[in-house]
């Protein structure tokens, strides 16, 4: 009786150690869920951002021609003037006494050739009587072509000294903005040489001047392809311009002018733009930022900024495959639009690109995919990670509700 016994007592203490030895089966955390976007190849802008210098659209100095004293200035500088509006009056007494001199000398001439033509009038009549000789006649002649020649003469002198006089009064070449006084009155102007008087600059529409390395210029045009805007083309390409405090200007320029050739000292090429400034609120001088449109690029992905990973090989994404697993994919990138990478090569169309939950992925591992919502934010983000572990969790509580269920009993 005793020996059965101690059987059944060793049996269940075997079944006993036995039971304490086992370990429960791991079970193997589900795949983390990951928002995806599909590859699909597009047309995007060729846009850089760019510095440039703002320049008149046209310049003009405003000199004097004449010498004299300057009486006084007509203008308020700054201000915007007419073409041929009077600028300064330089005294014009002196010019006037000149045209006066050239008027009177015009008269002599004019008397001197009338006398010259009677007397070769008469001479012409009397030669063929004998009563005049040859000598006289052609005397008389001569002396009717010289003065003739006289007067034209006076009366290119009368229209110098007219034109100099009408340069007494200084005007506007062209229409702008007048700048500051170069000569204060009373100055003896235009003495020898032509004095600076002022300048007008015509600052609507205005240059926006700018240069681009001949490598990415060159760069930017294989990029071009049939159909898309080339940089020669300059009516289509245009520029936005970026203000001081951020917004964005309110009129787009149009690039009007490429270089042909590149400056050997800086190795770059000039380009220009035309941009309109109808507000005056641009002045000539500044230096604007703007982006520049110089064309577009077929067959490229754009990325959201959060898909792109770097390391010292460059840059990559992750991509779930059609076998459910994560593998990496180096791309080569091309400048930003807005919030998104411009992709030109890594990418196949159709590739479900990674673009949250990148920190939860692992390369060769599986995840689950599904659509990526570009209203999502970080917070909200990391609100839904923990769903993926919820099952685990559940698992990892139900013990302790068993445990404390055990005193109960």
């Amino acid at each position: 009786m005793i020996a059965p016994l101690r059987h059944i007592v060793l049996a269940c203490a075997a079944t006993a150690a036995l039971a304490a030895c086992s370990k429960p089966e791991q079970q193997m955390p589900p795949p983390p869920e990951v928002g995806v976007i599909e590859a699909k190849p597009q047309s995007v802008p060729l846009q850089r951002d760019l510095v440039g210098r703002l320049s008149p659209f046209r310049s003009a100095d405003v000199r004097a021609r004449v010498p004299g004293v300057l009486l006084k200035r007509v203008y308020a500088e700054g201000s915007e003037v007419k073409e041929g509006q009077l600028l300064f009056q330089i005294d014009p007494a002196p010019l006037r006494a000149s045209l006066a001199a050239a008027e009177a000398q015009l008269a002599s001439a004019q008397a001197s050739y009338t006398n010259a033509r009677s007397t070769a009038t008469r001479a012409r009549g009397l030669a063929p009587q004998g009563y005049v000789s040859k000598s006289d006649l052609d005397n008389a002649e001569a002396a009717e072509r010289s003065s003739a020649a006289a007067v034209q003469q006076a009366q290119a002198a009368v229209t110098s000294a007219r034109i100099s006089l009408g340069y007494a009064s200084v005007t506007a070449p062209i229409s702008g903005r007048a700048g500051k006084q170069q000569v204060t009155e009373g100055a003896l102007v235009g003495q020898g040489e032509t004095t600076l008087l002022t300048t007008v600059d015509q600052i609507d529409p205005l240059y926006v001047n700018f240069s681009m390395s001949a490598d990415e210029l060159q760069l930017l045009r294989q990029a071009q392809t049939r159909g898309a805007v080339a940089l020669n083309d300059t009516a289509q390409a245009n520029i936005s311009v970026e203000l001081a405090d951020g917004s964005t200007y309110g009129h787009e320029g149009t690039l009007d002018f490429s270089d042909t050739t590149v400056d050997p000292t800086t190795g770059a090429v000039s380009l220009r733009a035309r941009l309109p400034n109808p507000e005056r609120i641009l002045l000539p001088g500044s230096f604007v930022t703007f982006k520049a449109t110089l064309g577009e690029r077929k067959d490229a992905y754009l990325v959201p900024q959060q898909a792109l990973l770097r390391d010292t090989n460059g840059g990559y994404v992750y991509v779930v495959g059609k076998d459910g697993n994560v593998a990496r994919k180096n791309v080569t990138v091309d400048g930003q639009q807005g919030t998104s990478w411009q992709v030109t090569g890594g990418l196949e169309p159709g590739d479900q690109v990674v673009v949250s939950g990148v920190q939860k992925v692992k390369e060769g591992a599986p995840a689950r995919a599904v659509a990526w919502q570009p209203q999502a934010t970080p917070g909200n983000e990391g609100a839904a990670a923990p769903q993926a572990g919820d099952a685990p969790a559940a698992q990892q509580e139900q013990p302790a509700e068993d445990a404390a269920a055990q005193p109960q009993q």
